[in-house]
């Protein structure tokens, strides 16, 4: 169970890489850019539908690591409850 908090963590740190590569001038047209773009993308537009854009700012990407880290926190406890109910 360990390990799934630990990819948890590790797709957030991904996610950080990601948006810190928008401070780079060409940082999305390098391979590094592509490939974490094929990674990340798809959980981003998730939370790109919902108006978090203020003026050239988008916090999308700060909400859905924080949805991630909660819900894979909450994930992590049902399942540990779950594995406690069956062995016990």
């Amino acid at each position: 169970m360990n390990l799934f908090i630990k990819l948890v963590d590790l797709y957030s740190m991904v996610l950080v890489i990601y948006a810190l590569l928008s401070w780079m001038p060409g940082g999305y047209e390098s391979g590094i850019g592509r490939l974490l773009a094929k990674i990340c993308e798809p959980f981003l537009n998730l939370f790109r539908k919902l108006p978090l854009s203020f003026g050239p700012v988008d916090f999308s990407i700060m909400i859905a690591i924080l949805a991630l880290n909660f819900g894979g926190r909450i994930i992590y406890q049902l399942l540990w409850n779950l594995a406690v109910r069956l062995l016990y």
